[in-house]
């Protein structure tokens, strides 16, 4: 006797009878929880996403998408299955074009909506990846979110509704939670609660699904004793099976993701490299000298408005060991005194940190943030002060954008924000008549606690307190003279300042440099031949140079002085130094000589030679050791459930995959183009040229001939040409010698210019250096086989090597 299929029939096939015909809105009831699990599960990955951002605007647009796409499937479930897509993907169209006007509004986006789109579709994942924490929901962070909360409600909904495969159809929103999961990284809690709701829905939706369709008893009741009683013997078999598989995967597999549990997820925003400042803007000390020149040269036009109550002006600061007011860092509220009287507005425009005894670098990590930056706690002893600015820029150039420290509101531009230094930076750089409006927070430290602060040590700021090596005895010396009748920090900082305001003069004629020669040159060369004289930069390098050397954690600010109101011009740049407190912060000082202030010789105050015996120099501050992130990852596979085989399954189930697929290929192909045009395009000549090389280095592992780092430019380009020759693949065509514009030895003597003579090499040989690249990783994917050049250009690998 054959049996057949016991299961009860879905909903929509219930013939109607007499006796128990169930009502419409039983039939209803019936219906809704399966759809509602879709919405709830999809709706919580925009959850637990949303806990990246800035507001609930995110949470409830995703909510929406999820409704959205779920209700047009369950409206359009009795038309054939290949027009639902079309159907849903027009009404996916319609919302998202709504949802990024709301998005635009929300966070004061100019711009048509074709524009703002079009510049989402463009930026959503580079932007997402990149975004400052908390992100503000823009219409480029929620474009991607959207989207996929979308196509998964679609894919779930016709898998699990139409075709009746309810766990199966859970896989799509189980996916996208996952991916929210791995946006969200480390830089959130645990998701506990919305996990144990998403697995609560996900039950109750398969509990509802499996209750029979029809009142009655046993649905075997009718059957033959033999074939019932065989009949239930394979369910119990079943279910018994079942069981033990689950009993047995969790024995296998509970430890091993128990330990992962306090685990450290991995952070996808490593893979995508932050918006990067150009050459001249990672050391903006070198244009003070250029700008002392042509001091009349309008930079900005600023409009300053002040809020908060300020403390009542005290005495001024302690006095310096020698009790003289000049020992004051600046003027008693913490700005540079105003020869007109009150204070003038120190605009930030970078903070340099780093120092490798050449150069003074920003060394700072831009990510995109939207109106509302990130707030961090003043001071303990300090006072905040409101500060707004309409800034409008005129001949400025780069990308740093002039803020008062420190930012928590910007509005006109779309700026990066480096939260370690409160720097700002636009992206797509500076343009005259830039209009942009910020309110800062400005510390205001109480200085009669200065006498006695400490400054504070240890591996938090290794940074700040870092000496390069090779630092000219002379200046070491220097250092420890002023250090050794000084013990309190604040008395060494306020002796370093006196020192430079009585000894040196200010001109605007000074060469550029601060390097250690040229900062020996600048303290110790000959008066009548230069030394001893220069402009804000050698000034305020100095100062931080010798407080390294004494002990403080020091770092040098470039901005400009403003009255608060009007033009900002090349005259008003200067740069200054800044120390760090214990409980005050970043304290600026003043090194610069006062007005009709004649400078004493050097040599009157340092003595040529050290005393016997000599001063002991300030220990060396040891390196920050960094930490490596501990990976985590996750296992888990859905059992599928019996359900009825039908072409809507087919339909459905294969092309809600086929579209996440799609998506994250796309997503790699994307990312790995921008990376290339990162590398080839970005930069100046000199780091175009270091691009070019790491493509064709990236293209060689890609064909399975990685190169050592022990292996010099040329011996690379030897192998780089012995790995194009043709192969005996059947499926590699056959080629010739690598074409000219291919040439890696001329790319490797490129390479070595740039290592060897820095700043030499010109836009052209960038540009050839680019077109080598490119023939050259061509040529050579070009004698792959088949298989491998498909999966050249989404290969992940290039993303995560180390550059």
């Amino acid at each position: 006797m054959t049996v057949r299929d016991a299961r009860p029939a879905p909903v929509d096939d219930v013939a109607p009878d007499s006796g128990g015909r169930p009502g419409p809105v039983a039939a209803v009831l019936r219906a809704l929880p399966v759809p509602l699990a879709l919405v709830t599960m999809t709706a919580l990955a925009g959850v637990v996403l949303g806990r990246v951002y800035a507001g609930p605007l995110l949470p409830q647009l995703v909510a929406c998408a999820a409704a959205g796409s779920v209700l047009v499937s369950v409206a359009a479930r009795r038309l054939p299955s290949w027009l639902v897509a079309p159907l849903s993907v027009l009404a996916m169209a319609g919302y998202t074009a709504w949802s990024l006007r709301v998005a635009a509004t929300h966070a004061d986006l100019p711009g048509s909506l074709a524009e703002v789109a079009g510049d989402a579709a463009r930026n959503g994942i580079p932007r997402l990846l990149t975004a400052m924490i908390p992100v503000e929901p823009a219409p480029d962070t929620v474009l991607v979110p959207l989207v996929a909360a979308w196509l998964a409600g679609l894919a779930g909904t016709e898998v699990a509704v139409r075709a009746g495969r309810v766990l199966a159809g859970y896989l799509p929103p189980a996916l996208l939670y996952a991916g929210a999961l791995y946006v969200v990284g480390p830089n959130a809690g645990p998701a506990l609660w919305p996990t144990v709701l998403f697995v609560a829905a996900a039950a109750l939706g398969l509990a509802a699904s499996n209750r029979p369709a029809r009142s009655g008893g046993d649905p075997v009741a009718g059957l033959a004793p033999r074939v019932r009683v065989a009949v239930r013997a394979r369910l119990a078999a079943g279910a018994t099976v079942g069981v033990a598989v689950v009993v047995a995967l969790v024995a296998l597999l509970g430890p091993a993701i128990v330990g992962r549990v306090d685990g450290r997820p991995v952070d996808p925003r490593r893979y995508v490299e932050p918006p990067q400042v150009e050459t001249l803007d990672e050391n903006p000390l070198i244009r003070i000298s250029g700008w002392a020149l042509h001091p009349e040269q309008q930079l900005l036009d600023v409009t300053t408005r002040r809020e908060g109550a300020v403390p009542a002006a005290s005495a001024g600061p302690p006095a310096g060991p020698s009790g003289d007011p000049a020992d004051e860092p600046t003027g008693g509220d913490g700005e540079p005194a105003d020869p007109a009287g009150g204070s003038t507005v120190r605009i930030r425009l970078a903070v340099l940190s780093d120092y490798d005894g050449v150069t003074w670098r920003v060394g700072a990590t831009y990510r995109n943030a939207g109106r509302i930056l990130p707030a961090t706690d003043p001071a303990r002893d300090s006072t905040v002060e409101t500060v707004r600015q309409d800034i409008t820029v005129a001949e400025l150039t780069g990308r740093l954008l002039p803020a008062v420290a420190t930012p928590r509101e910007v509005s006109g531009a779309r700026v990066a924000y480096d939260p370690a230094t409160g720097t700002l930076i636009r992206p797509e750089g500076l343009t005259p008549g830039l209009r942009y409006t910020v309110t800062s927070a400005r510390e205001k430290p109480d200085t009669n606690l200065l006498a006695t602060a400490n400054v504070p040590a240890g591996e938090a700021v290794a940074r700040v307190l870092r000496v390069a090596d090779g630092a000219p005895e002379p200046l070491t010396r220097l250092a420890a003279q002023l250090a050794e009748d000084n013990g309190a920090p604040y008395a060494r900082a306020a002796a370093i300042e006196q020192f430079l305001a009585e000894h040196y003069r200010v001109v605007a004629d000074a060469p550029s440099g601060h390097a250690y020669p040229n900062l020996s040159f600048f303290l110790f060369g000959p008066r009548n031949g230069g030394g001893q004289r220069g402009t804000s930069e050698q000034f305020a390098a100095a100062f931080a140079v010798l407080g390294r050397l004494t002990g403080l954690p020091t770092r040098v600010v470039v901005g400009f002085r403003s009255t608060g109101d009007g033009p900002v011009r090349a005259g008003d740049a200067y740069a200054w130094p800044e120390v760090l407190f214990d409980g005050l912060g970043w304290v600026p000082f003043d090194p610069m000589p006062r007005p009709d202030q004649e400078p004493r010789p050097v040599e009157e105050d340092f003595r040529p030679k050290p005393e016997d015996p000599p001063p002991s120099e300030a220990p060396a501050p040891t390196l920050e050791p960094t930490a490596s992130p501990e990976p985590a990852a996750d296992a888990a596979g859905p059992d599928t459930n019996g359900g009825l085989s039908t072409p809507a399954l087919l339909g459905g189930g294969t092309g809600g995959l086929l579209l996440l697929v799609g998506a994250v290929l796309l997503t790699l192909l994307a990312m790995r183009r921008s990376l290339t045009r990162a590398r080839l395009g970005r930069g100046d000549p000199g780091e175009r040229i270091a691009g070019a090389w790491r493509e064709v280095t990236d293209a060689l592992r890609l064909a399975g001939h990685p190169v050592g780092d022990d292996l010099a430019a040329t011996e690379v380009a030897a192998r780089a040409r012995r790995a194009v020759t043709p192969t005996d693949t059947a499926d590699a065509p056959r080629r010739g010698d690598v074409p000219p514009d291919a040439d890696v030895d001329t790319l490797a003597g490129l390479l070595n210019q740039v290592a060897f003579a820095p700043g030499t090499a010109s836009a052209a040989q960038a540009d050839q250096a680019t077109g080598i690249a490119t023939g050259y990783v061509d040529a050579l994917r070009a004698t792959r086989p088949r298989w491998r050049r498909l999966l050249w250009s989404i290969h992940p690998g290039p993303l995560r090597w180390r550059r």
